[in-house]
C-alpha cells in the first residue's frame, strides 16, 4: 500500500523558511515557475520623470519586455529507512522526527546554493565586492566595524534603497566583530521576535556555507559553486527587493515493504531557484588573504 504523499509533502513544506532565515528577506517568484521553469518578464526601460515641463502632449514611449527562463535547479536528499511507516502518519511527532532531517538537509542546500547566488562575480559600481582590513590570523585578515561602513557607503554610492538591506555574515567574520568589540556586536547577535537587530542599516544574518572569492590578476572573482578550495571566504550582502527566490514541486520517492530492510524507503527532491533580480543591489566582504 503507497505512502499517503498528502501527508508527508506538506510536512516537508512546513516552515520550511523559518523567521531567522535571510531567504525570507527575499522576493518570492513562485508564482512565475511552471512546471519547473522560472518566467519572469525583463522590464523595458524605466521612464523618464519631467519636471516642470511644458511642453505637450508628452512623449509616448513604448516599453518592450522580454521574456526571461529559468529552470529550477533540483535539490535530492539520501533515502531514509522508515519503520512502520503507516503508524508515523497518524503521530504527528514520529513522522515529524522523520521529516525533520530531510527538511533540515533541504533548507541547508537550499540556503548554500542562494547565498552563493547572490554574492556578486566581480566588484562593480552596482554589485561593490571589498576586502578585509583587519589584523592578521591564520594567513588572513579579520572583519573589521570599518569593513562594514565601507559596504554602506558603496551601497549608498550605487543608490541601493535604505529599506530591507540584509547582510550574510560568515561564522568567522562574526568572531572577528565579536573580537573587536563584544558590546557592539550584541547588536548583531541578538533577536527580537525572530528578526535580526541591525547594524549600519543591515539586518544581520548568520550562515556557515558561505561563497569564495580567488584573486585573479589582481581582482577577486566569485568560485564556481561547489568548488570552494580557498580561504577567501565572503559575507554577502543585499536589498531584499533585488533578489529573488522560486520554490517548485517537491517530489517523494518511496519503497514500501522493502523485503531486504524490511522496511520502507523515502527520500525527496526539491526544485529551486535564487537569483539577483537586476544584479544591483548586491555586495560582498571578503578575507584578505596574507
Amino acid at each position: 500500500m503507497a505512502l499517503n504523499k498528502q501527508i508527508w509533502i506538506p510536512q516537508i513544506k512546513e516552515g520550511f523558511y523559518p523567521n531567522d532565515s535571510f531567504l525570507k528577506r527575499t522576493v518570492d517568484y513562485s508564482g512565475f515557475v511552471d512546471y519547473d521553469i522560472l518566467h519572469i518578464a525583463s522590464a523595458g526601460i524605466d521612464p523618464k520623470v519631467l519636471v516642470n515641463n511644458t511642453t505637450y502632449p508628452i512623449k509616448i514611449v513604448g516599453r518592450e519586455d522580454e521574456d526571461c527562463t529559468a529552470e529550477l535547479d533540483k535539490f535530492e536528499t539520501e533515502n531514509t529507512i522508515v519503520r512502520r511507516p503507516e503508524a508515523l502518519e497518524y503521530s504527528y511527532d514520529q513522522l515529524e522526527s522523520v521529516i525533520r532531517q530531510h527538511r533540515s538537509t533541504l533548507r541547508t542546500s537550499v540556503s548554500r546554493k542562494a547565498a552563493h547566488a547572490f554574492a556578486p562575480d566581480k566588484d562593480t559600481a552596482d554589485t561593490p565586492v571589498i576586502t578585509t582590513s583587519g589584523a592578521t590570523v591564520n594567513g588572513r585578515k579579520r572583519m573589521t566595524y570599518e569593513d562594514f561602513l565601507t559596504l554602506k557607503e558603496r551601497f549608498d554610492e550605487a543608490l541601493i534603497p535604505l529599506e530591507d538591506r540584509c547582510i550574510v555574515l560568515h561564522p568567522k567574520h562574526v568572531t572577528d566583530l565579536l573580537l573587536e568589540d563584544v558590546n557592539l556586536f550584541k547588536s548583531l547577535t541578538d533577536t527580537r521576535n525572530g528578526r535580526p537587530f541591525t547594524f549600519a542599516g543591515f539586518d544581520c544574518y548568520q550562515f556557515p556555507y558561505m561563497p569564495t572569492y580567488a584573486d585573479d590578476s589582481g581582482t577577486l572573482t566569485k568560485v564556481e559553486f561547489g568548488k570552494d578550495d580557498t580561504e577567501q571566504f565572503a559575507s554577502v550582502a543585499f536589498c531584499g527587493s533585488e533578489v529573488m527566490r522560486a520554490d517548485g514541486e517537491i517530489y517523494m520517492y518511496s519503497r514500501v515493504d522493502d523485503p531486504e530492510e524490511r522496511a520502507t524507503i523515502v527520500g525527496f527532491d526539491k526544485r529551486f531557484i535564487a537569483l539577483p533580480i537586476r544584479n544591483k543591489g548586491v555586495g560582498a566582504i571578503v578575507s584578505a588573504s596574507v
